[in-house]
């Protein structure tokens, strides 16, 4: 068969299989446009199980559109601590302050319409006017590419976007609407997580592609998909300096662009410092000691951290001074620093 004549046999199938082996997940309960967009956004990056509590605290403080337009930015980031890339919270604000000025206030029913909206790229457009509108548009992300590329034996770089282009065309022109397009939809997704999934040999026997399948058929499944290798991170060594006056400790908050914007932080520098260069620099301080290494992964950089606990006779002018508890219950300091945070506690 052609990649097009398997294709059009095997949606109906996914379809049929997703409304009988569903996982309860709580953003399928009631798939509306601005809770199916939460969830994607969310989960972007981050595991399901991970997800799921931050989920239901998101809805339950910002339920709709509205409220997420008028939310201030430090309460939004401190609901979204622990997620990372922070870049995608302060996207859903900027999408809901435009949703509620151009748009009435509800989400667009469209994927055009909703790739106009801040953070809203191809696969989010797809998934939430699919799943919550029932256009036919598919939501191609890694887990359908993984899947695709085994049903097909396509060995084309799954990082490309030209193979991306090329699989959202092919589904696109044998796509169903309204149910069964939210039924497809989240059944690719459901397949890739569950079944076809990333690490270990996928789980052909659970699969209801078996006898469509070019790679099953083979025996070439752990040959799909294929990736040009990543390129290397970037180490970074920092200094992280742990400032304490009385009870009171020293944060700063970052630069409202570039990594971890706008996110508090212990005042850190780039590259390693020794005592006698903190004992210099300040002065003030009656007690200077190591308090422990910790490494934090980024997507493209890795910083490999030095702690230094000071304790100080006064305090700095230009960092904000508060207790462990304040720090720990109003501020959104980045999963990077969270050994530290601990520390202070």
């Amino acid at each position: 068969m052609t990649d097009a004549q398997i294709i059009e046999q095997a949606l109906p199938r996914i379809a049929d299989w997703y409304a009988l082996s569903r996982r309860v997940l709580p953003w399928r309960e009631e798939p509306t446009p601005y809770r199916v967009w939460i969830s994607e956004i969310m989960l972007q990056q981050t595991r399901i199980e991970a997800v799921i509590p931050y989920y239901r605290r998101f809805l339950a403080e910002l339920p709709d559109a509205a409220a997420l337009a008028a939310v201030e930015e430090d309460r939004l980031l401190k609901l979204w601590e622990g997620l990372g890339y922070y870049s995608r919270a302060r996207n859903l604000k900027r999408a809901a302050e435009m949703v509620m000025r151009d748009f009435g206030g509800e989400l667009p029913h469209t994927a055009a319409a909703l790739r106009t909206l801040p953070g809203i790229g191809d696969y989010t457009a797809g998934a939430i006017a699919s799943i919550a509108c029932g256009e036919p548009e598919p939501a191609v992300d890694g887990n359908v590419l993984r899947v695709l590329s085994r049903l097909l034996e396509n060995g084309g770089d799954v990082l490309s976007p030209a193979v991306k282009k090329s699989v959202t065309t092919l589904l696109r022109e044998h796509y169903p609407c309204g149910e069964a397009a939210a039924l497809t939809t989240e059944g690719l997704m459901e397949l890739g997580e569950t079944v076809c999934i990333p690490n270990g040999a996928p789980k052909c026997e659970l699969c209801p592609w078996q006898s469509l399948c070019r790679a099953h058929q083979n025996g070439t499944e752990e040959n799909y998909p294929v990736k040009a290798p990543p390129r290397p991170r970037r180490i970074e060594e920092r200094s992280v300096l742990l400032l304490r006056w009385g009870d009171r400790w020293a944060i700063r908050q970052r630069e409202k662009k570039g990594l971890l914007a706008g996110l508090w932080e212990f005042p850190n520098e780039l590259g390693a410092v020794t005592e006698e260069e903190l004992r210099a620099r300040f002065p003030q301080a009656e007690r200077i000691a190591p308090c422990g290494r910790a490494r934090h992964i980024f997507t493209h950089v890795e910083w490999h951290m030095e702690g230094w606990l000071l304790d100080l006779k006064r305090p700095l002018p230009g960092l904000t001074w508060e207790t462990a508890a304040e720090i720990r219950s109003r501020y959104s300091i980045p999963t990077a620093l969270k050994a530290y945070l601990a520390l202070i506690e």
